[in-house]
């Protein structure tokens, strides 16, 4: 008698289990996600020398499976070298995370073919853009890249989204809403918060394009005691917007030093099917000696039920319905030394266990107080 009990309660609780990982977000073959197990970390030498180069500033990073190769950009603004991205191997399975190894460095081009200036350099009145590059992806379609840049407010520079071949060579610049462009009023994207977070939708036929923070008309930013708003959108591969969405921020996790900084934004995306998306929540808090110290959240963010507010001119005071979130992942309980500037995620390929990876990578400012790290996950 008391086997066949048990087998009809394992049975139950894996048909229960079963329910709850249904209600979960999924990765792209509608597989669900019932969370993100750390396998490993690796880490970049501070100012690593690579190629004439030197390395740091890494804050956006895309698996090229075509080439079984890993994409980095370095948000440097062409101060230490053109902004440029590197090539390399990261070398993990299921058990262990256990080398990184770089193995090519590009340039990014202009329209005009010639690598973007450092702002002492650049001649503005002739259209040369000064990068501040924060993310990139693989086109699934060509290899070829796509790639967001924040722009800089205080020269009148919008943030920009821009297509390149998989060596960086400039190929077009995607339309974007005009409501992100930078203005001399207290309107549109505020200084080095606009395109941070850019994803391909799970089909590959569209782009998801994330603010790092709130417009000025949509409210004010993220303090320890309030959260705020950014928009995503979803546009096609020509720039017209197919949707977007209202999400919710937190509010700070912790309090800075008396007269310090902190923040919070939304530092990188990754569609997960047609209407969840991965938001990497990313908080920077200033202590009293000029360190900072990081929070980072991974959530799970779902557009359905939730309001088109591409119309909507401002969010202060309007009425609307924000896309849901649900917390998939908070870093500073999986046992980590140190959490440092995560900018970065990817999917990454699938494990010798068959279960699909995802890796995440930190933007270390080039500072000496900082690190350059890379966590592996497998997707469970």
């Amino acid at each position: 008698m008391p086997q066949p009990f048990h087998r009809a309660r394992a049975a139950l609780a894996l048909a229960s289990a079963a329910i709850l990982l249904s209600a979960c977000a999924s990765f792209p073959h509608d597989a669900p996600i019932a969370g993100l197990r750390l396998i490993g970390e690796q880490r970049i030498a501070l100012k690593q020398a690579f190629e004439g180069t030197t390395v740091g500033g890494l804050s956006g990073i895309d698996y090229d499976a075509a080439n079984k190769s890993w994409v980095m950009e370095s948000d440097d603004r062409s101060e230490i070298n053109p902004a440029r991205f590197y090539r390399a191997a990261l070398n993990y399975d299921s058990k262990a995370f256990t080398g990184v190894t770089l193995n090519s460095v590009h340039f990014f081009t202009q329209p005009d073919g010639s690598r973007y200036p450092n702002l002492a350099h650049a001649k503005l009145d002739q259209g040369d853009q000064v990068p501040d590059i924060e993310t990139i992806r693989v086109d699934p379609q060509d290899g070829s890249l796509w790639y967001g840049s924040e722009g800089n407010r205080k020269v009148g520079l919008h943030p920009f989204v821009r297509h390149a071949d998989s060596g960086g060579h400039y190929l077009a610049t995607l339309p974007t809403p005009a409501m992100f462009k930078v203005s001399q009023e207290e309107t549109g994207s505020r200084n080095n918060m606009s395109f941070e977070a850019l994803s391909f939708s799970s089909d590959g036929k569209s782009l998801w394009l994330g603010m790092e923070a709130a417009l000025y008309q949509d409210g004010p930013l993220a303090t320890p005691d309030n959260g705020s708003v950014v928009r995503i959108t979803r546009l096609d591969r020509a720039g017209t917007v197919l949707r977007q969405y209202a999400y919710p921020i937190e509010a700070v996790a912790s309090r800075p030093a008396p007269g310090r900084e902190a923040d919070n934004g939304v530092s990188e995306i990754l569609a997960v099917n047609d209407h969840q998306v991965l938001v990497v929540e990313r908080a920077g808090v200033e202590h009293a000696d000029g360190v900072y110290s990081n929070h980072v959240r991974i959530y799970a963010m779902d557009t359905d039920g939730a309001t088109d507010i591409q119309s909507m001119p401002a969010l202060a005071g309007a009425k609307y319905v924000p896309a849901r979130k649900r917390l998939l992942l908070d870093l500073e309980k999986i046992g980590l030394a140190r959490i440092d500037n995560i900018e970065g995620i990817s999917w990454g390929p699938r494990l010798e266990n068959g279960r699909r990876s995802l890796v995440m990578i930190s933007d270390d400012n080039f500072n000496p107080q900082q690190v350059t790290q890379i966590l592996a996950f497998e997707v469970l």
